[in-house]
C-alpha cells in the first residue's frame, strides 16, 4: 500500500519532469502520456495526483515563487536572530544570502525560469494574481535590505536594481547547455560577483 511519502515523491517526480518537458518542447507540445511515461506510469494514472497539465503548471509556478519567498524570509530571519536582533544583522551579509538563495534556484531549477516567462499567463486568473502577489513580496524583501546597505539610493532605484539583478540572475537559461557553462561552483561565484557588482553600480550615484 502507498503511503503518504510515497505519494509525495510520485508527485515530485512527476512535477520535476512536466517541468523539464514543458521547457523543452512548451506546454501545448507535451501529452500527458508523455509526462507518465517520463516517470513510469501510465498517462491517466497522472490523474491519481493532478487534476491535469494545467493543475501541473499552477503547481509549479506558485510553487516556485512560494519556496522562493519562504527560503528568503528564512535567510532573513536567520540574520535577525543573532545578537542586537534586527538592529545587529549586517544588511551585507543578509544580502549575500539573497543572492546565494537565488542563484541556487538560478542554476537548478531553469526549466521552471523557462516556464515562467514562457506559460505564466496560461494560468487561470486567481493563480496568476497568487503568482504575482508572492513576487511582489519577496522584491520588497530584497528592497528593504538593498536600501539598508546603500542608504542613498532611492526605493524606486532599489527596486529597479534588485529587478536587474533578477534579470542577471534568470538568465542561466539562455547561457547554453549545462554541459558548456563552467563548474558550478564557477559559475555560482560570477553570478554572485556580477550580482554585487550590479548593486554597488546602483548604490553609487
Amino acid at each position: 500500500m502507498a503511503t503518504r511519502t510515497d505519494a509525495s515523491t510520485r508527485r515530485e517526480q512527476i512535477l520535476k519532469e512536466a517541468a523539464r518537458l514543458f521547457a523543452e518542447r512548451g506546454f501545448h507540445g507535451v501529452g500527458v502520456d508523455e509526462i507518465g511515461a517520463a516517470v513510469g506510469i501510465s498517462g491517466p494514472g497522472l490523474y491519481r495526483h493532478f487534476a491535469g497539465k494545467d493543475a501541473m503548471l499552477a503547481e509549479l509556478l506558485v510553487g516556485i515563487s512560494g519556496q522562493l519567498l519562504t527560503g528568503a524570509k528564512r535567510r532573513v530571519a536567520e540574520a535577525d536572530g543573532g545578537p542586537g536582533g534586527r538592529a545587529g544583522r549586517d544588511p551585507e551579509v543578509v544580502l549575500d544570502s539573497l543572492i546565494e538563495g537565488h542563484i541556487d534556484f538560478a542554476l537548478d531549477d531553469r526549466p521552471l525560469i523557462t516556464l515562467h516567462d514562457r506559460e505564466l499567463d496560461r494560468l487561470r486568473d486567481s493563480d496568476r494574481k497568487l503568482v504575482r502577489q508572492l513576487q511582489r513580496q519577496y522584491v520588497e524583501l530584497w528592497v528593504e535590505v538593498v536600501r539598508e546597505l546603500y542608504p542613498d539610493l532611492t526605493e524606486p532605484g532599489a527596486r529597479s536594481a534588485v529587478h536587474s539583478v533578477f534579470g542577471l540572475l534568470n538568465s542561466t537559461p539562455h547561457l547554453g547547455r549545462p554541459g558548456a557553462l563552467p563548474g558550478r561552483d564557477v559559475m555560482a561565484g560570477l553570478l554572485h560577483r556580477m550580482a554585487r557588482g550590479a548593486f554597488a553600480a546602483a548604490g553609487t550615484d
